[in-house]
This record gives structure tokens, C-alpha cells and sequence, in this order.
């Protein structure tokens, strides 16, 4: 399952542009908490902690535990929103949620077992189409990664979500038969299956 993070937060006494400006001066970032029914509370929190926090590569679908606001809230990141140019986080909107709230997040496919693919072993190539998957899953219980198999694929096959195995309590938010990934024939590997079908159609005119 995805691990649990905590973030320290200060309440924001006022808010506008020129309030957050002198947060992020002080290397804080905005945020506010929204949801479950309850009024939304604008904190800021520090920039080095966040920037951590994103860098584990899962960030979006972990649940964080907001202190420092008085009792610790649970959240879920909804949106971060970064500078054009620095790509430094300029403010976060955290969904505030229950511990076993039912949550839409979306969380990283991740494939294995390359080597007992005997199309990838031909010089197929694998071509992602789904890099994250839609999940409707209890907060406690999200997945940090979905992992596929590409055990016995042959080049042309393809993965769809009615052949991964999802964690139990959790369902695909999509509910078509999407293709997660294909295994598809290189350049040269096309290029040759082309001139040998070409060479047995001139054999069979010959003929």
C-alpha cells in the first residue's frame, strides 16, 4: 500500500496574492483543505518538506496527514501547481477525508517479468498507452503501484484492463476494456516479416 505522510502546516492568517508571495519568499508554499462537509481552512506549508514529498513519485495518490492546525486532518492532494519556468510548487489543494472514505485516485502501472516476454526477447518493443490507472479504492487501503506482467506476450499482443488483477476492494474507475500496453514489432523486425511475405508470394507466382 502507499505509505502515509505528514506535513506540518501554519493557519493562514490572510490570504491574496501578496500574502502568498511573502510565504513562498519565506520558502512556504499556499494550500488550502476543502471538503467533507466541513469549511476549508488555507494553511502554508514548507516548500523543502513538499518538494520531498513529490519526489517519491506517488505523491498525488498518498494519503497526508496535515499537523499543526490543531487536531491532525487526513487528506488526500487533489492539485499542485507549479511555476512555468522554476517549477517550483506555488500552491497545493488538499481533499480532506475519513479513513476509509471511498477516493478516485490514479496510481502508476508498473511492468514486470520483460525477460519472460518472448516478443520483448524478438526485439519488440513495449508501448505504454496507460501510465497510471483510475482506481475507486478505501483511503486505508490504496495501492502505491499496479504491477503487470508481460509473461508470455508475444509481439502484437496486448495488455487490457480485464487482465490485471487489481488489489481486493479496489475497481477501475473506467469501465471499457482499455488497453494498458501492446507489444509492437520494431523497424527492422516489420521490414523483414514484410520481404519474407514478399518473397513467398513471388515463390507461389513462380509456381
Amino acid at each position: 500500500m502507499s505509505d502515509q505522510l505528514t506535513l506540518s502546516a501554519e493557519t493562514r492568517e490572510r490570504a491574496g496574492k501578496g500574502a502568498s508571495r511573502e510565504h513562498r519568499r519565506e520558502g512556504r508554499v499556499p494550500a488550502v483543505v476543502y471538503g467533507n462537509k466541513q469549511q476549508p481552512i488555507s494553511i502554508h506549508i514548507e516548500e523543502k518538506a513538499l518538494v520531498k514529498a513529490l519526489s517519491t513519485g506517488h505523491f498525488m495518490n498518498t494519503v497526508v496527514m496535515i499537523d499543526g492546525v490543531g487536531e491532525a486532518i487526513r487528506t488526500l492532494p487533489k492539485d499542485v501547481q507549479f511555476h512555468p519556468v522554476t517549477d517550483r510548487p506555488l500552491h497545493v489543494d488538499f481533499l480532506r477525508i475519513g479513513e476509509h472514505t471511498t477516493v478516485h485516485v490514479d496510481v502508476p502501472v508498473v511492468f514486470a517479468d520483460e525477460e519472460l516476454s518472448p516478443g520483448l526477447k524478438r526485439g519488440g518493443v513495449l508501448n505504454v498507452v496507460v501510465h497510471d490507472l483510475g482506481l475507486i479504492v478505501d483511503a486505508a487501503q490504496i495501492p502505491s503501484e499496479i504491477n503487470v506482467s508481460l509473461k508470455g506476450l508475444e509481439v502484437g499482443e496486448s495488455i487490457h484492463l480485464s487482465n490485471i488483477t487489481l488489489p481486493a476492494g479496489a475497481k477501475a474507475a473506467d469501465t471499457d476494456d482499455v488497453t494498458i500496453a501492446t507489444i509492437v514489432a520494431p523497424s527492422a523486425l516489420k521490414s523483414s516479416e514484410g520481404e519474407d511475405e514478399a518473397a513467398a508470394e513471388e515463390g507461389e507466382a513462380e509456381a
